[in-house]
């Protein structure tokens, strides 16, 4: 359906939807209809919807208009810890500028607290030009509770910034939310197609850079792709509860299966309040970018949020915001129509993937188990990990916390940035008290308590 918008619109929408000859009125027909439709699934007026060039513009542009609307109201920003990097850009060009940002935690599964969040309102009432939350978070698909938030926000009069982007194509997004912004590539839309929804009475002060798209969105309108998003959009939408909950099934059955087939794995967000296409999990012992790889050659895309994917070396910020392990992390999003057989075949595939990357870093299987049953005289051991990225120093801790008497402490010295994150997550799911950190003459000391 979408495939065949974006044709027709090739054809009878290349023209200038701005212009008044036939057919750029032709076009501007076509504009017309896909705001109507996309204003429809969003749950707002067409004429409070505008298009722009992708999810990402349209969270900048969203958070500076409504900084600029309200910025006789306040100048402080609130954010919930697990928002999506755009947001977290947008909040550091607003204090480079002058502006305060109020960063609201999230527990081990993700989720704000309705009440935490509230609370955040309460601080300084009289300075809060906007807050920020998403639909439901982008790495582990933890839902929030955006309705509560928004009744808060409304009670403040603050306006609420709610970034659908994960959850649009699943259903609307309930409660009294001012402003809303989505991507067309997230339900399976064109990319280059972003949804940006501001409430008539929200105060709003688009930079001034075009008259396109109420000003909120400059140079000429990708038309084809924008009417294919809007039709793409009403048809995931149309079998969206259907298939929900059949892709919902299939990744109850990989959160279940992984920790069974997988030893030390640890399956992060929210069990029951998630969206339906999305599982993530840690694994200890493995370099997440050697992971994706032999995944990717057993013909499985995955991504990964940990610190050891080729594009960053310091952790993902949510899940360091979580306290889960980012080690050897692996975000597996189903496509629309992933059949069983898929799911099955990646369950039998990962457990040899897995074992064979932590046996090439030096971490067999039967590492925690050796670990446990070893036993030494010593005590006040350190680790020298200085110069190695994870899970290398997490893998030479395992190695020897047998090697100390019970009630004594082993130091790791790091210079990682992962191991302050990862360090913690693994004496949390093997049993052990992470007694803090300390700056050392190089990197970090990090002191484990050997319990067990």
């Amino acid at each position: 359906m979408a495939r065949q918008a974006l044709l027709a619109a090739l054809d009878e929408g290349w023209a200038d939807p701005a212009r008044l000859y036939r057919e750029g009125r032709r076009a501007r027909l076509l504009l017309d209809a896909a705001r109507e439709t996309a204003a429809e699934s969003v749950g707002c007026r067409p004429d409070e919807l505008a298009f722009t060039p992708s999810g990402t513009r349209a969270l900048h542009d969203g958070i500076a208009g409504a900084l600029a609307g309200r910025r006789r109201a306040g100048r402080r920003l609130i954010v919930s810890a697990v928002e999506h990097s755009a947001v977290f850009q947008a909040a550091a060009a607003h204090e480079a500028s002058g502006g305060t940002v109020a960063e609201v935690p999230v527990d081990r599964t993700g989720r704000v607290a309705p009440e935490a969040y509230a609370a955040a309102l309460r601080e300084a009432p009289e300075d809060i030009a906007l807050a920020c939350l998403q639909s439901a978070n982008h790495e582990v698909g933890t839902v929030q509770p955006v309705a509560e938030a928004a009744e808060a926000c409304a009670a403040d009069g603050v306006p609420l910034l709610v970034d659908a982007a994960q959850s649009l194509g699943w259903g609307p997004v309930e409660g009294r939310w001012s402003l809303l912004t989505a991507s067309a590539h997230k339900w399976g839309g064109p990319a280059g197609v972003g949804l940006l929804a501001v409430r008539k009475g929200t105060r709003f002060r688009p930079a001034p850079v075009d008259e396109r798209e109420s000003g909120r969105a400059p140079g000429f309108e990708n038309l084809p792709a924008i009417v294919a998003a809007a039709a793409s959009l009403r048809a995931v939408r149309a079998e969206a509860a259907e298939e929900a909950e059949r892709l919902r099934g299939l990744v109850d059955r990989i959160r279940a299966r992984v920790p069974e087939l997988v030893p030390d794995v640890e399956v992060a967000g929210d069990p029951e309040r998630r969206l339906p296409h999305l599982v993530t999990f840690s694994c200890l012992y493995v370099d997440g970018e050697a992971l994706l790889h032999e995944l990717d050659r057993a013909e499985f895309s995955v991504s990964s949020g940990s610190s050891c994917t080729s594009s960053t070396l310091v952790p993902s910020h949510v899940l360091r915001a979580m306290g889960v392990l980012s080690e050897g992390n692996i975000r597996v999003s189903l496509p629309r129509g992933t059949a069983g057989t898929d799911v099955e075949r990646f369950l039998e595939v990962l457990p040899g993937v897995v074992a064979g990357v932590r046996e090439r870093l030096g971490a067999p299987e039967a590492v925690a188990a050796a670990a446990a049953e070893a036993a030494a005289e010593t005590s006040g051991l350190v680790v020298d990990s200085l110069g190695k990225r994870c899970p290398i120093p997490v893998i030479e801790l395992a190695k020897v916390i047998g090697d100390v008497p019970v009630g004594e402490v082993v130091t790791v010295l790091s210079d990682d940035e992962a191991a302050r994150l990862d360090i913690p997550a693994w004496c949390e799911m093997r049993g052990q008290t992470y007694e803090g950190e300390r700056p050392a003459e190089r990197g970090t000391a990090y002191r484990v308590r050997r319990r067990a």
